[in-house]
């Protein structure tokens, strides 16, 4: 046999081989799809990512506990700045149509 016809089988038995393993994967693929629909699957990516989102929120909070402790007492403080300015005595009555407060808002 030539050289040239050995090298034709080998590589038309290197394509059979590429072929089988695609069919193979292709098979896999219409089984799992079969057996997960689509809406299913995208849940279950969200789902992962909730999780993995989450656990790095804890290692982040875990690592800046002073950060967070600020960050939580900011937001309860802007909660709260009604009742804390009433407290000083400073008015904090937010409709201001009556007080010429808006410079182009017609008396």
């Amino acid at each position: 046999m030539t050289s040239r016809r050995m090298r034709m089988l080998e590589d038309k038995h290197l394509r059979d081989s590429a072929r089988a393993l695609i069919d193979a994967d292709i098979k896999t693929l219409k089984s799992n799809f079969a057996h997960k629909g689509l809406g299913e699957r995208a849940l279950d990516r969200v789902r992962e990512g909730a999780t993995d989102l989450y656990d790095e929120a804890l290692d982040v909070a875990e690592d800046n506990k002073g950060a967070l402790a600020a960050l939580i007492a900011a937001i309860v403080v802007w909660f709260a700045r009604h009742p804390i300015l009433e407290l000083f005595g400073i008015d904090t009555d937010t409709d201001h149509e009556d007080d010429g407060y808006y410079p182009w808002s017609e008396h």
